[in-house]
């Protein structure tokens, strides 16, 4: 995956998020334990060791390890959309953005172990990385309805039915999957419903 602090976007979410990038070797240890053990077994002390500094160095930067993970998530997500949301139309990219989100380790794990960690983020608010694809997806469709390339609307409104879409791809589009219908076929049907959502 492509290193955050060689990603200009990732970058640029992240520091929009207001993360430190002097924190990113103790989220990198973080991650590490996590995708090693799962969050649930994952305690600061395990990662102070990993990353090689005491506890109360990780301490004063996160009171516990929910207050972590929600950076982790959001540097590892910031990451994700820094590598699709600006690919090719915006089609491409919400595809793109599912696609990478599908295949990251991170999330992989996290919905086989501690699926209710994302919860929150579905149920009762946006996290910062949701805010961070709505405010570059409005962006981009605002620009492209400028140019006559999307239809007219509310970009703000268009963007989050689109990231409600989004939703339902990332977390079962395994469970539409048969025999003789794959994830490719449905992320194609995906590019399709978007193109003609947009379509002017």
């Amino acid at each position: 995956m492509t290193s955050l602090r060689h990603n200009a976007l990732a970058v640029e979410l992240a520091r929009a998020a207001g993360l430190d990038p002097r924190l990113d070797p103790y989220l990198d240890a973080a991650r590490a334990c996590i995708l090693d053990v799962g969050w649930r077994r994952t305690t600061l002390t395990e990662v102070a060791r990993r990353a090689g500094v005491s506890r109360m160095t990780i301490y004063r930067a996160w009171p516990d390890m929910r207050a972590l993970m929600a950076d982790l998530m959001t540097r590892e997500w910031g990451t994700v959309v820094a590598a699709g949301v600006r690919t090719g139309t915006i089609a491409d990219g919400v595809v793109a953005v599912v696609r990478h989100l599908r295949d990251n380790e991170l999330f992989t794990r996290i919905v086989e172990l501690d699926p209710e960690l994302l919860l929150p983020y579905l149920l009762d608010r946006r996290g910062r990385s949701q805010q961070a694809i709505l405010e570059s997806l409005t962006h981009r469709i605002a620009e492209q309805q400028k140019l006559g390339e999307v239809r007219t609307g509310d970009p703000g409104a268009i963007a989050r039915t689109m990231l409600l879409m989004g939703h339902g791809f990332v977390l079962s589009l395994h469970t539409m999957v048969e025999d003789d219908l794959s994830e490719e076929a449905l992320l194609d049907e995906l590019h399709t419903m978007v193109t003609r959502h947009l379509a002017p």
